[in-house]
C-alpha cells in the first residue's frame, strides 16, 4: 500500500493530474485517437510499451484516470476497462491457468459468480463457494492448487460486510492473491488495500461515473499484477474509450461529495424502514442489527449508498413496490446521481438458479435501493407511498 498525500475529498478531484504550474488546459484532454504517429521507426520501438502507440495499449486519457484511481485506493497501479465484468475476467485469466483452483465467496455479483462456477471449469479452473464470513471454511476449502481468494464487499445486494483483515490474512498465510469486488463500498468509504488486500476492482459504471452514462471497469493493485493484467488486457481488447474515459474523470471529481450524500441518505432510509410495519428486514451495514456493523464501523467511513429491504409480503408486492415508487426509477445498476430501485432475483442475479439465490438469501421479497443525491426527505416520502400497496401488516419488523 502507499501512503496519500492528500485527503479522498483532495484526490478525487486532483488525483492523477500534474501539480505543477503550467501553461496549459485545466481539464484532461480526450485524446480520441485510435494511434499515435512517430518520426521514425526507431520512435515506433520506444513508444510501444507507453501509452501513445496504439490506444488498445494505452492512451494519455485513460492515462489520467488510472492514476486517479490508483491514488485515491492508494496502490501502485491501476486499469480501466470496458466493464466491470470485463475487468473481473480479464484479471482472472491473467492470473490463473487450467488446473488452478479459486476460493470465493458465495455472496457476489450474479455475473461473477456464474464465470467462476459455469464458465472458468470449460478452462479447466475450478472455484470453491464458502460463506462470505466464515475464514475457517475459507481456510479448509484451499488446496495446494489454490491461487486467488475472492472477495466482495458490501455483498449485493444483502450488504454483508468481509472483516478485510481476517481474509488478507487467509490469503497470505497460503500464499494466495486476494481481489476483492469493491463496487459498493468505493474508495471514499473504504480502501481494501489498507487491510492486506492486493486487487481492487470496481464497475467504475457505477459510483465512480456516478451519472448512469457510461460502462467502466477497473482493477487496482500492486505494480506486479498489475504488468501480468494490462498483457491480458493487450491481448483481449477490452480497454475503456478515450472519450468514456474523460467523463470517468469528470465524475471522480464529484465522487466524495456524492458518496457522503448517498451514506447519509441511505442510513436515513434505511432507520426508516426498519421500523415499518410491511417490512420484514433491512439490509444496510450500519444498522445497529447488522451482523457484520463492527466491522463496517472499524472498515468503513460511511455505509455506502445501497440498501435493500424484503416487503413483508409476497413477491408480486415486491414488485408493486418497486413500480410505484415515483424517486426511484426502475432500472439496474446503481451510484448516480438518480436514485434507482431493482429486484435482485429479475436483474442482478436473475442470470443464477433459484437454489443459489436462496444459499445467498437473495428472496422475491427483496427490493434493492440506490440512493442518489436527490432530498432525502422526499425518498423517504416516496418509499412510504410505495408501501401502501402491500396489504400485509406484521407485527414488526426484523432488522438485518
Amino acid at each position: 500500500m502507499k501512503s496519500h498525500e492528500y485527503r479522498q475529498e483532495t484526490e478525487t478531484v486532483r488525483g492523477g493530474t500534474d501539480l505543477d504550474k503550467k501553461n496549459g488546459p485545466l481539464s484532461t484532454p480526450i485524446y480520441q485517437t485510435s494511434t499515435f504517429e512517430v518520426t521514425d521507426n526507431e520512435e515506433q520501438l520506444r513508444v510501444t510499451p507507453t501509452d501513445q502507440f496504439y490506444t488498445r495499449y494505452g492512451n494519455p486519457t485513460n492515462t489520467v484516470a488510472e492514476k486517479a484511481i490508483a491514488e485515491l485506493e492508494g496502490v501502485d497501479a491501476a486499469l480501466l476497462f470496458s466493464a466491470g465484468m470485463c475487468a473481473i475476467t480479464t484479471t482472472v485469466l491473467a492470473l490463473l491457468k487450467s488446473g488452478d483452483h479459486v476460493v470465493a465467496q458465495r455472496d457476489i455479483y450474479g455475473g461473477a459468480s456464474k464465470f467462476f462456477g459455469q464458465w472458468l471449469p470449460k478452462l479447466g479452473i475450478e472455484t470453491t463457494f464458502v460463506d462470505t464470513n466464515d475464514f475457517e471454511q475459507h481456510a479448509r476449502a484451499i488446496r495446494p492448487n489454490t491461487r486467488l481468494l475472492y472477495l466482495e464487499s458490501p455483498t449485493n445486494p444483502t450488504l454483508r460486510v468481509v472483516d478485510l483483515r481476517k481474509a488478507a490474512a487467509v490469503a497470505k498465510e497460503r500464499g494466495l492473491i486476494s481481489m476483492i469486488d469493491s463496487t459498493f463500498a468505493t474508495p471514499i468509504n473504504t480502501r481494501p488495500a489498507e487491510f492486506g488486500i492486493d486487487l481492487v476492482m470496481h464497475s467504475g459504471t457505477k459510483f465512480f461515473a456516478g451519472h448512469s452514462d457510461l460502462i467502466c471497469g477497473a482493477i487496482a493493485g500492486r505494480a506486479d499484477l498489475i504488468a501480468k493484467i494490462h498483457g491480458t488486457r493487450t491481448i483481449l481488447g477490452g480497454v475503456m474509450d478515450p472519450h468514456a474515459a474523460w467523463l470517468l474523470l469528470r465524475g471522480i471529481r464529484t465522487l466524495a461529495v456524492r458518496v457522503q450524500r448517498q451514506n447519509d441518505s441511505a442510513l436515513r432510509i434505511a432507520r426508516f424502514l426498519a421500523t415499518h410495519p410491511k417490512v420484514r428486514r433491512v439490509y444496510y451495514p450500519l444498522l445497529e442489527n447488522h451482523p457484520e456493523r463492527a466491522v463496517a464501523a472499524e472498515q468503513m467511513k460511511g455505509g455506502g449508498g445501497v440498501l435493500s429491504f424484503e416487503v413483508e409480503g409476497t413477491g408480486d408486492d415486491a414488485r408493486r413496490v418497486s413500480e410505484a415508487l415515483r424517486l426511484f426509477t426502475l432500472a439496474p445498476s446503481l451510484g448516480g446521481v438518480d436514485s434507482l430501485v431493482c429486484i435482485p432475483v429479475l436483474t442482478s442475479h436473475a442470470m443464477i438458479g433459484s437454489e443459489q439465490r436462496a444459499k445467498m438469501g437473495i428472496t422475491e421479497q427483496l427490493v434493492r435501493l440506490s440512493t442518489g443525491i436527490e432530498n432525502v426527505d422526499d425518498l423517504i416520502a416516496d418509499v412510504e407511498q410505495a408501501l401502501t400497496v402491500v396489504k400485509a401488516m406484521p407485527e414488526h419488523a426484523q432488522v438485518g
